[in-house]
Parts: structure tokens; C-alpha cells; sequence
């Protein structure tokens, strides 16, 4: 960082708010070495980056008078959100009624995501997908394509123009789906390869190799998905894991040898430190001690999880057996594009387990917790020096009925459960990407 005698700040700019971040997961020590939290505070960013947090009181003496100071104080200033499983080609079936887990994928999700082999098709969801993200606070996403090519080239297009941290692939599927949306196994890594030398790695950009789930794909398809992942550093896997009883009974009978679902994908060399496995309600503690030991995340996504009666994602056993977990919107299963509603749908899973999700843990979840799950904390994820300045400001006032809850509290964590429950995209006043507005609430 510039400076023109020893105590002077110049950074770029600076946005002044209440500012809250996670230093470490809520539990791991005493709560001020988790959660860092300033009633009048100040992010300085200096080239996309913080270059310091702290008390306005203490930064802005030091301030260099030319350096812009966006004021908004009576707001909320946190991380940017990180959503770790949600599928843009099913943007358009949202609220799609009344099917369980395989007959909403056969009557609702296929017809939409065939559609995306028309290339108008994937790019203007890709600008409305990544508006929405925007709108609600989403910075970083992982994301399912469709099985066609152009659905990952034109998602990537609009995420690289606006900067976005975003982990995408096409989707992988040679068997037991329709027949348009099925290909060769080895065209699907064919095509995958070619994708991902287009576009891992570009500026902001990561690529996931997308097997659908392990009924979509055979042996040969998973093994030969296994061998590319081992062939470029930093390439991704996300893919789908017990989601309901009915799919774990599938698998069984498909993979006949395999002794737990987990070991279908672990056998093809699918399990390491960049694997994603989406819900993972119906797996028991020999498959969360293997998640854990290869390092592998769940994204948790209570919504879609409700919305289609799969069942309830015991987090509480996940996070005991030290399994990376972030916060998944599962668009178009799930209902809500906002991270804050999402977590709120997580208490609720929670509570109808017995188990209690604090405010404070629910936020971790939301920010840090999710950079972690998606391995891209020395990134984002809280507000670090050095760090990428994404942010989200949010309005305790949105609404009449959020403004009068929280008025009625000064405690914290009261406030974040109350925009969890209360909240929903007017609670996003404005969205930063590296320190810049790209989304303003009109």
C-alpha cells in the first residue's frame, strides 16, 4: 500500500458501515477470536483488495483526505455470500410444483435444461442467473451447467465482464436420462477438456467437472471424469450424494459392489480436496470420516432439501466429524436466491433435528464457512488483509416489519437471525466486487 509519510492511508477507496466478519468458525475459542465486529467501521481497498479493517474512529485520522470514502454508515458491511451448489438452466422451473427428487428431474428439470442447447437460451439466463446472484449478495458461486458446452461459455462470459469469482462446469450424463441431453462418454470429457482450457484459471474463473450423480453416469464415465481431474492443478468436482432414500436404493442396485454410495465416486478417483457433493442426508459416519479425511465439502441446501421432502441434512454430525460444509441455494429445487434466507432454512432443518443453529454459526456458514468448503479462504471469505474486497450491504430497515424487529434489539446476533427470517433480496442495498459497486438497490 502507497504511503506518503509513515501513518498516512491511501488506499483507493473506503466504505465506511457497520462491518462484520468471521475470523474462524463460531466455537473454536471464545467468541472475539471467531467473529470481528465494528459498530462505526471502515474497509480500506487498495487494487480490488483490503488493505485494512478496523474502527473508522482509528482509520480515518490516518485517512489521506484525496482517498473517496463511501459513507454508509447505518448499514451492515460483511463478506460477499458464497453459494456452493446451485444449477442456472433450472432458473426458469423455480416453484415448479409437487415432485419428489427423480420425477421433478424427469418432468421438470430435464425439459428446462434441454432447452440450453440453443445458445440464445443460455445467454440471457446467464444474465438474468448472475443479476440475481448480484441482487441477493452472491459473490461466488459453483455452478451446475447443462450438458451442452454453450451453457459454460456463456455462464463464464458474463461472470469474467463483471469480475465474479465463479466454479462452473458442464453437466456429464451417458445413461438413464433423455435421450438429447444424453452423450458418449467420452465426447462429455472431450468436451470437458476443451472447456477447461478455455476457461480454468482465467482471471477469477474455476472449472468443476459436473458428473450429474452416479445413476446418470457409468463406470467408464466416472473413471475417465477421475483421470481428468488428476490432470490440471486446481480443477474442481461437484456432483450430487444421497439426496433421498430413493436414490441411494438406485445406486445400490447400479453399483452393486460398491459398499456406500461415497465409494462409487471415491472408487473413480472423485474424493479430494476440491470436491463438492451436494445435500448428503442419507450417509452415516463412516462416509463423513471419508469425506473429512479426503478433505471433501457438502453443500448444505436446506430449501431444496424442504421443497422436495428428501429429508434433513444432519449438519450437527458433519461438523463433529470436521466435514467442510457451506450453504448451497440449489436453484431450481430450491426457492430462494438469497444465502441469508437459505440460512434461515437451515435452522429450521436444524430444529426439526433436534439441534440448534446459531446466528453467529449460520453466518460462518454463509461467508467463511463457504469460501472454506470451496478451498478459496486465502481469497475471500472475511475481511483479511490482502484478501479480494467482495462485500454485501445490508439494510436493517428493508422492510417495515425487519426494521421494527431489529429496532427493538441491540444484540448482534439477534439482528443477523432476524434477517434470516425476515430478510430477502431488499435487504441487499448494494453489492461490491473487489471494492466496486456492481449492484445498487434502486
Amino acid at each position: 500500500m502507497k504511503t506518503s509519510h509513515a501513518t498516512l492511508l491511501t488506499p483507493d477507496r473506503a466504505i465506511r458501515a457497520a462491518i462484520l466478519h468471521c475470523i474462524d468458525a463460531p466455537g473454536n475459542g471464545a467468541v472475539e477470536d471467531q467473529v470481528q465486529y465494528f459498530e462505526d467501521g471502515m474497509l480500506l481497498v487498495e487494487r480490488g483488495r483490503v488493505s485494512e479493517v478496523g474502527e473508522a474512529g482509528r482509520l480515518l485520522p490516518r485517512l489521506d483526505s484525496s482517498v473517496p470514502v463511501d459513507d454508509q454508515r447505518g448499514y451492515l458491511l460483511v463478506p460477499g455470500f458464497v453459494d456452493t451448489h446451485v444449477h442456472y438452466p433450472q432458473t426458469d422451473i423455480i416453484a415448479a410444483h409437487g415432485k419428489r427428487l427423480l420425477e421433478w428431474l424427469e418432468n421438470y428439470a430435464w425439459p428446462a435444461e434441454a432447452a440450453f442447447a440453443e445458445p440464445e437460451v443460455c445467454a440471457a439466463t446467464a444474465e438474468f442467473f448472475i443479476s440475481e446472484l448480484l441482487r441477493n449478495g452472491t459473490t461466488t458461486a459453483c455452478v451446475f451447467g447443462s450438458v451442452h458446452m454453450e451453457s459454460v461459455d456463456q455462464l463464464m462470459q458474463v461472470a469474467r465482464r463483471l469480475r465474479l469469482r465463479l466454479i462452473a462446469g458442464k453437466v456429464l450424463m451417458d445413461r438413464n436420462c433423455p435421450e438429447a441431453m444424453r452423450e458418449p462418454w467420452q465426447a462429455g470429457i472431450e468436451s470437458s477438456a476443451e472447456l477447461i482450457a478455455r476457461w480454468h484459471g482465467q482471471e477469477r474463473l474455476a472449472y468443476a467437472l459436473t458428473p450429474r450423480f452416479a445413476p446418470t453416469c457409468s463406470p467408464k464415465q466416472l473413471a475417465a471424469t477421475g483421470q481428468l481431474l488428476d490432470s490440471r492443478p486446481g480443477l474442481y468436482l461437484q456432483s450430487h450424494m444421497a439426496e433421498t432414500l430413493a436414490e441411494c436404493r438406485w445406486v445400490a442396485e447400479l453399483f452393486p459392489q460398491a459398499p456406500s454410495y461415497l465409494h462409487v465416486y471415491d472408487d473413480a478417483g472423485l474424493v479430494g480436496e476440491r470436491s463438492i457433493f451436494a445435500h448428503c442426508i442419507h450417509i452415516d459416519d463412516r462416509d463423513r470420516s471419508g469425506l473429512a479425511a479426503a478433505g471433501a465439502a457438502i453443500a448444505f441446501c436446506p430449501t431444496s432439501n424442504l421443497f422436495l421432502g428428501s429429508g434433513l441434512f444432519d449438519y450437527r454430525a458433519a461438523r463433529d466429524a470436521k466435514v467442510r460444509v457451506g450453504l448451497g441455494t440449489d436453484i431450481g429445487a430450491g426457492t430462494r436466491f438469497g444465502i441469508p434466507a437459505t440460512a434461515g432454512e437451515a435452522y429450521k432443518v436444524a430444529k426439526l433435528s433436534g439441534q440448534v443453529l446459531d446466528p453467529l454459526e449460520a453466518f460462518y456458514l454463509a461467508t467463511l464457512g463457504g469460501a472454506r468448503a470451496l478451498r478459496l479462504d486465502g481469497e475471500i471469505g472475511n475481511f483479511a488483509a490482502g484478501k479480494e474486497a467482495d462485500c454485501v450491504l445490508l439494510d436493517y430497515n428493508a422492510t417495515p416489519l425487519l426494521a421494527r424487529r431489529t429496532a427493538s434489539t441491540d444484540d448482534l446476533a439477534e439482528r443477523l437471525f432476524a434477517l434470516m427470517m425476515l430478510g430477502d433480496d431488499r435487504s441487499v442495498a448494494a453489492t461490491y466486487v473487489l471494492g466496486e459497486k456492481v449492484y445498487v438497490r434502486s
